[in-house]
């Protein structure tokens, strides 16, 4: 457990320390006091017509039917937050620091404070400033609930910085299911999100986490996202980006620490315009008969980038582990860049990786059209079924919604 001298000795050391990959930015560029305090609301269908569409468009529903709860953030204010569940808990980072002690002692521990300077700026901003901004998830011991919790990062200001600090944990032999979308607003032409997110799997314990991002073209976006897994432990990240962005990079780090953990990561990828898109998924294979999944499917269109990785590390016998990156190339000026890493440190282990990167099959074209498709429909229905995966071992419901999600984000392509 870090003291908060320790954390912000550590955060002042990296304050300008650039990431290890990815685009950099220049954070002085953007605006890290709250231009306007946002009012809180009594209820979520409260916000704004243009606000409630866009937070239609990346899952999150503001009539919360079939929701176990919601939490929306807009710039740095946290202006609402209910849980409808009694099973699982949700409520602002800050208020939960207050009414819980030992909450402390997940703080900066599998994220760490001075990984680089978007993580050190979110641990400064939060200790200077005494505000502390994101969300507090706990899943109750024992616990099942089916409905999903919601989540949202709204930016609603010009060249603002939000950053956010989120905690997640799921309590022994429990199941917490959550879906956070994260957008901006219509006339947001600049701005910058951080969002460190520490996540807690303790035995026998299941989350699953489906993240849909629809940013602003000119939007830089840094999540940070650190994941501790024990003892049969299940984690299970679904990750959708169909929108421009100007850059983002994210590289979730999950640890299987426990026997029988598990980690999946799925993600879908489609670069529009000049976006750099460096995404990619880490897991460390500590654990007994631990084992991990990391798929992913990305197109390319216009004058984008995207970088896919995958880092698997056996670090003890008996483990497995699996990447697969699938990539469609759309444009001659667009690139793909597949990266997948294996790492042993120990024998008797099994872990595997595929790669392919290409254009779309011109017998498949000529199939479609000469059945009655123009050759536009005809490349758009095979990059929608390209990018369409089945998402594993999820409840029915859930993962009928996950689909839906996957299907509202492809819609126009």
């Amino acid at each position: 457990m870090l003291s908060v001298r320790d954390v912000l000795q550590k955060a002042e050391k990296a304050k300008k320390r650039k990431a290890a990959i990815g685009s950099d930015i220049d954070i002085d560029e953007f605006i890290k006091e709250d231009k306007k305090e946002h009012e809180t609301v009594d209820s979520i269908q409260d916000v704004p017509k243009k606000v409630k569409d866009t937070l239609l468009k990346v899952g999150v529903d503001t009539s919360e039917e079939e929701r176990a709860g919601s939490f929306l953030q807009m710039d740095q204010s946290n202006i609402y937050s209910s849980s409808i569940s009694d099973s699982i808990e949700l409520m602002n980072l800050e208020i939960a620091l207050d009414k819980y002690n030992w909450l402390d002692q997940y703080m900066w521990n599998v994220v760490s404070p001075d990984g680089d300077k978007y993580t050190a700026q979110t641990a400064l901003r939060e200790q200077e400033e005494g505000t502390k901004s994101g969300y507090f998830i706990r899943s109750k011991p024992g616990t099942k609930e089916v409905f999903p919790m919601q989540a949202c990062m709204f930016i609603g200001d010009e060249t603002v910085m939000q950053t956010a600090h989120n905690i997640i944990i799921a309590e022994e032999n429990s199941e917490l299911h959550v879906i956070t979308g994260c957008a901006t607003g219509d006339d947001i032409a600049s701005a910058l999100h951080v969002g460190v997110s520490e996540f807690y799997l303790k035995p026998g314990s299941k989350i699953t986490f489906t993240m849909v991002h629809n940013w602003a073209e000119q939007v830089e976006v840094r999540p940070r996202t650190g994941i501790t897994i024990d003892d049969n432990g299940t984690f299970i990240n679904n990750y959708i980006l169909t929108s421009p962005v100007k850059t983002i990079q994210s590289y979730p780090t999950a640890y299987c620490s426990g026997k029988n953990s598990k980690a999946i990561f799925q993600s879908i990828q489609s670069g529009q315009k000049d976006s750099i898109i460096d995404v990619g998924s880490r897991v460390y294979l500590n654990g007994e008969n631990s084992a991990a999944e990391v798929i992913s499917r990305a197109v390319s269109h216009d004058e984008s980038k995207i970088y896919s990785r995958g880092h698997l590390a056996g670090t003890v016998p008996e483990v497995k582990g699996h990447l697969e990156c699938h990539g469609l190339v759309l444009s001659d000026d667009s690139l793909i860049y597949a990266v997948p890493e294996l790492e042993a440190s120990a024998a008797n282990l099994e872990m595997s990786h595929e790669a392919a990167v290409g254009k779309i099959d011109e017998d498949e074209i000529y199939y479609l059209t000469s059945r009655g498709l123009t050759e536009e429909e005809a490349s758009s229905m095979i990059v929608r079924g390209f990018l369409s995966m089945d998402i594993t071992e999820l409840p029915p419901e859930l993962a009928n919604e996950t689909k839906k999600m996957t299907d509202m984000s492809l819609e126009g392509m």
